[in-house]
C-alpha cells in the first residue's frame, strides 16, 4: 500500500509510542446482553492497568446510573492508590455542567467528550448547527476546565462525516484546535471504513492539523477492524482504541490481542503491553461478560496453537517449519498437537514426549490406529485423555475366551434401568434382559443371569472406581477401575462411563478364565469364581 503520508519511521519510533485506550468497560459494555458489575469491572480495570499494560482505560458513560457512578468511585479509588488516576477516563456528553459533575462526584478527572463529526448528525439528531454546536462544546470544556477536568473529545459517526460532509468536518476541526482538548478521536462509528479510506482520511487529518493528537477508533462492521488500526497506526496515530475480545455493538470493536501483536510485528510503533496476559485478561472478560469466544479467535482462542495435521507435526518435529512469529511461547501458551483422525505419527510421538512415555513399535501403531478409529467417531483425544487410552490398550487381552457382542442399555426417569446383552463365551452365544438399580447393574444382573449357561460363577465387585482426566470435558474419555473378590482389577477406557465398566468388567472375565487355563489347581478365590456352578 502507497501512504499519502509517510509511516512513523523506525528512528522515529521510540519518540512516538503509540497510546493503547482499552474501552472495554464502556464500549465494549455495549455488547447485547452484557453487563458487567461493579466489582468485576475493578477486577478488569486493575488486570488492564497493572498487568497487562495499556495506557488507559474508559470505563464508564456519564448519567448512566447510581451504579455506574458507584463503580466508577470504587475504580478511582484504587486508582488514587496506585498512581492511576491520570489513566482512567469517562465518555461525557455536551449537556452543560451535568456529566462534568457526575464524574467530578466519583473522583475522575479525565472525560472524552461525545460530540457530532457528521453534518447529518449534527442536523437530525442535534437538530442544530455546527455554530450552535460548537457554543454548547466550548461551554461544556470551559466547565471541565474549571473542575479540573482534563478532556478530549469524539467526532462521532466521523468517517461519514469525512466522505459525505467534509467542508463541516474540517470547519469543526479548525474550530476545536483552541479548545484544549488534549486529544482528538476519529470515530469509525459504524466500521464503515476499508484501509484505503482509512489512509486517505486519517492521513489528510495528519497532514492539515500536524498540533493535534489524533487517535482511531474503530468498529468491526466488515471485519477490517484490525487492518484499519494497523493503517492509522503505521499513518503516525497518537492512539488506538480497543476492547478485550473485540466486545462492541453489533460486530464489536477492534480486539486488544489481535491489533497489539499485529503492530508489534507489522508496524514500527512501541507499546508496553505484555503479551503473556493476553490470555488471562481474555478468559477474565469472557467469564465476567458471558461472551465467549471462538475456539479459532487469533491470539487467545483455544485452538490457535494446536496443529491438527500430521504433516504440520512432523515438519515441526523436524525442525519447527510449522512456526511463525506467533509462537506460543510468546503469549505464555504452549503448542498441542491434536490426536483424531489426522493424526500421523509425529502428533503422537510428540505428545508422548511431553508425557515422557515411550512405546514399541507395535504398541505406537496400535495406540495410533484407536486414536484415528476415535476420530471417526468425531471423539477427541486430549494429552490428558492419552494415558488413559495407553493403559486400556495395553492392558487389553489378544485372546479374548469371553467377548460382549451387544450390550444396549436404557435408562429413564421414574423407571428402572433396563439392559439388553448378548454375549459370547468360547464358541457360544447368550443372551438376556434384566432391571436393575443403575445402568451397569442391569447389565451386571443380565450377565449373571446367563452365566450358569456358560458355566461359570461372576465375582462380587468390591471397588468400582471412576477417573476424568485433569480439566476433561463432559465428552472427556473415562476410565473405570474395578475390584473383584480376590483381589483382581480391571480397568477400560470408554467415553461413556457404563461402557468403561461394562469393558472392565469383560476384561475380569478373560483374566479370570486365562488364569484357570494356565494353572491346574486354582490358587485363589478369584479362579475359584470361573469353575463350574454347582
Amino acid at each position: 500500500m502507497t501512504m499519502n503520508t509517510p509511516p512513523v519511521s523506525p528512528k522515529d519510533a521510540k519518540r512516538y509510542p503509540i497510546s493503547i485506550m482499552d474501552t472495554t468497560l464502556r464500549d465494549g459494555e455495549q455488547t447485547h446482553g452484557v453487563s458487567i458489575s461493579g466489582q468485576e469491572k475493578l477486577l478488569i480495570a486493575q488486570k488492564l492497568l497493572k498487568e497487562v499494560g495499556v495506557d488507559r482505560v474508559e470505563v464508564a458513560s456519564c448519567r448512566v446510573s447510581e451504579g455506574e457512578q458507584l463503580s466508577l468511585r470504587k475504580i478511582m479509588d484504587w486508582a488514587g492508590r496506585e498512581g492511576f488516576l491520570d489513566r482512567v477516563e469517562v465518555l461525557s456528553f455536551v449537556d452543560g455542567t451535568a456529566s462534568v459533575d457526575w464524574l467530578t462526584a466519583a473522583g475522575c478527572r479525565r472525560m472524552n467528550l461525545l460530540t457530532k463529526g457528521s453534518l447529518r448528525h449534527c442536523q437530525f439528531q442535534l437538530k442544530k448547527t455546527l455554530a450552535e454546536h460548537l457554543a454548547d462544546i466550548l461551554k461544556a470544556v470551559r466547565y471541565a476546565k474549571q473542575k479540573g477536568v482534563t478532556s478530549s473529545i469524539y467526532l462521532e459517526d466521523w468517517s461519514n462525516g469525512i466522505q459525505q460532509s467534509p467542508e463541516y468536518v474540517w470547519e469543526m476541526l479548525d474550530a476545536i484546535k483552541d479548545y484544549g482538548f488534549e486529544r482528538v478521536h476519529l470515530c469509525d462509528t459504524l466500521g464503515i471504513m476499508s484501509p484505503l479510506q482509512v489512509e486517505q482520511h486519517v492521513g489528510e487529518s495528519l497532514r492539515r492539523y500536524p498540533e493535534m493528537k489524533f487517535e482511531f477508533h474503530g468498529h468491526n462492521d466488515y471485519g477490517l477492524a484490525t487492518a484499519n488500526c494497523l493503517v492509522a497506526a503505521e499513518l503516525g496515530v497518537a492512539g488506538i482504541h480497543l476492547t478485550v475480545n473485540g466486545l462492541g455493538e453489533r460486530a464489536g470493536n477492534p480486539s486488544l490481542a489481535e491489533v497489539v501483536t499485529c503492530l508489534k510485528d507489522h508496524s514500527h510503533r512501541e507499546m508496553r503491553i505484555d503479551e503473556a496476559k493476553l490470555k488471562e485478561v481474555s478468559r477474565l472478560v469472557e467469564a465476567f461478560s458471558g461472551k465467549r469466544i471462538a475456539a479459532n479467535t487469533p491470539v487467545v482462542g483455544d485452538d490457535v496453537y494446536t496443529q491438527t495435521a500430521g504433516i504440520h507435526a512432523d515438519g515441526d518435529k523436524k525442525g519447527n517449519l510449522y512456526e511463525s512469529l506467533l509462537s506460543p511461547a510468546r503469549f505464555g501458551r504452549d503448542r498441542i498437537y491434536a490426536l483424531g483422525k489426522l493424526s500421523g505419527k509425529s502428533n503422537l510421538d510428540l505428545n508422548l514426549k511431553k508425557l515422557g512415555l515411550e512405546l514399541s513399535p507395535e504398541q505406537h501403531k496400535k495406540v495410533l490406529d484407536r486414536i484415528v478409529e476415535l476420530g471417526d467417531q468425531k471423539k477427541i483425544v486430549t494429552l490428558d485423555d492419552l494415558p488413559f487410552l495407553i493403559s486400556d490398550l495395553l492392558s487389553s487381552q489378544e485372546d479374548s475366551t469371553f467377548q460382549v457382542l451387544g450390550c444396549a442399555i436404557t435408562t429413564m426417569l421414574n423407571m428402572k434401568p433396563a439392559a439388553n446383552v448378548r454375549v459370547r463365551f468360547k464358541d457360544c452365544e447368550y443372551e438376556a434382559i434384566a432391571h436393575g438399580n443403575g445402568g451397569y447393574d442391569a447389565f451386571m444382573t443380565a450377565l449373571r443371569k446367563i452365566a450358569p449357561e456358560m458355566g461359570i460363577r461372576v465375582p462380587a465387585l468390591t471397588d468400582f472406581e471412576v477417573h476424568i482426566p485433569p480439566g476433561g470435558k463432559t465428552n472427556a474419555l473415562v476410565e473405570a477401575t474395578i475390584t473383584w473378590e480376590g483381589g483382581l482389577k480391571t480397568r477400560a477406557v470408554s467415553s461413556d462411563q457404563v461402557l468403561a465398566a461394562v469393558k472392565a468388567t469383560e476384561r475380569m472375565i478373560n483374566a479370570m478364565a486365562k488364569r484357570r487355563l494356565k494353572y491346574i489347581e486354582p490358587e485363589s478365590e478369584t479362579e475359584l469364581a470361573l469353575q463350574p456352578a454347582t
